[in-house]
């Protein structure tokens, strides 16, 4: 028996249930929350009418501990799996340190008021995880997430020595609409609009937002432009594995997208801080959020597919040089067939419930503070292929 509370009902959420009622084995009891009470109902009868599972739904506000606590205290599940908006998960930590429940998220916290991503909130909680004896695993989406269990897996089995990690992230995908996001609006045009950072020779060098760019060729995609940007993965990454010399992030972005993105950020509707309209204030870019379409429901015309990956060059087991690149290909209808939802939002699903998986079982567990690649990446790299994405290797 097995209990788990999922916080969050966007397509990344609605995924993740989807999966973990597929494995009935190991997820007997769902319960799915939410602020909005009518999207777990929504996603819960959907449940029941493709796989015969019923799943319990909870209203939640999330941003207060107390108000997860007094659910965690109801529903006693032994895993809160957090999807629900990055602001959100230190206070979903703290209501899982009061009750001494396994913790597990997609992304690092950031501040409302400032775009940073930054693993040092969350590396903070280390020593009270493990004084309370509990696990919190961070980052099981899929970049971060399943990249780093690339890279670890890399070093395992390719490498006797990491020297340069470049993480590529394509979408080839076309939904029709004139410009959307595929994840929260929020969230994606606040990463994409701050500084570039990549590290190179033990230091942080920044750059200014989308201002270096290059081809990259992705399997069954083809060359795409592909532009520089800071994704918290890195940042663990060159932690756990130091003898990184380079470590970057490459995502592919359309022209009509940059077009849309530069006429907004112009005009300050990417601003994060609050303006005073009649008397009213307002943040720009919640306002923005308001206006564009829902991700979760932009599956139903996408086409196309995804190519995400790691490429690494480095010394082979014999000291020898090596270039290796591991990496998925997702498509968009095929997502939306299965999940309702559009690729972007199932590469990051599968594996929020192959790491909640992971640590239901006992596979991946020891209390305290962890990223992905803190353990042992081959039982992940097996589900992977058994879930719905199976990972390929190549030389580049």
């Amino acid at each position: 028996m097995s209990r788990v509370l999922i916080i969050g009902a966007g397509g990344v959420g609605q995924v993740v249930v989807h999966k973990c009622a597929q494995v009935q084995s190991v997820f007997t009891d769902i319960l799915l929350a939410s602020r909005t009470k009518s999207k777990v109902d929504r996603i819960a009868k959907d449940i029941e009418s493709r796989y015969g599972r019923k799943i319990s739904t909870a209203q939640l506000d999330a941003d207060k501990p107390a108000n997860t606590v007094k659910l965690i205290k109801k529903f006693k599940p032994d895993l809160v799996v957090n999807v629900a908006l990055p602001y959100q998960d230190l206070a979903i930590m703290d209501a899982c340190l009061e009750t001494k429940t396994n913790y597990m998220d997609t992304a690092n916290y950031e501040p409302k008021d400032v775009a940073k991503f930054e693993y040092r909130w969350q590396w903070a909680y280390k020593e009270r995880f493990e004084k309370a004896g509990i696990t919190a695993l961070l980052g099981s989406g899929f970049d971060p997430g399943v990249t780093n269990v690339f890279t670890a897996w890399m070093k395992k089995h390719i490498f006797s020595k990491m020297q340069y990690l470049d993480i590529v992230d394509a979408n080839a995908g076309s939904h029709g609409v004139a410009f959307a996001t595929n994840f929260n609006p929020e969230i994606n045009i606040r990463e994409i609009t701050q500084r570039g950072r990549y590290f190179e020779k033990g230091e942080w060098k920044e750059i200014d937002p989308m201002s270096v760019h290059k081809a990259v060729n992705y399997p069954e995609v083809g060359d795409k432009e592909s532009y520089l940007l800071f994704h918290e993965e890195l940042e663990s990454l060159v932690k756990n594995f130091p003898e990184i010399e380079r470590a970057r992030f490459w995502m592919t972005f359309g022209q009509e997208y940059l077009t849309h993105l530069r006429v907004l950020q112009n005009v300050g509707m990417t601003r994060i801080d609050a303006v005073n309209y009649k008397g009213t204030k307002v943040v720009p870019l919640e306002f923005l959020k308001a206006l564009l379409p829902e991700p979760a429901s932009l599956g139903t015309n996408y086409t196309g597919k995804t190519c995400i990956g790691v490429q690494i060059e480095g010394l082979d087991k014999n000291g020898q040089p090596k270039k290796h690149f591991v990496y998925n290909v997702c498509d968009h209808a095929e997502s939306f067939k299965e999940t309702g939802t559009q690729a972007v939002a199932y590469t990051t699903g599968v594996p929020a419930m192959i790491g909640a998986m992971m640590m239901i079982t006992g596979q991946w567990e020891k209390p305290g503070v962890w990223n992905m690649e803190d353990f042992d990446p081959d039982p992940f790299m097996e589900q992977l292929n058994k879930h719905g994405l199976p990972w390929k290797e190549t030389s580049f």
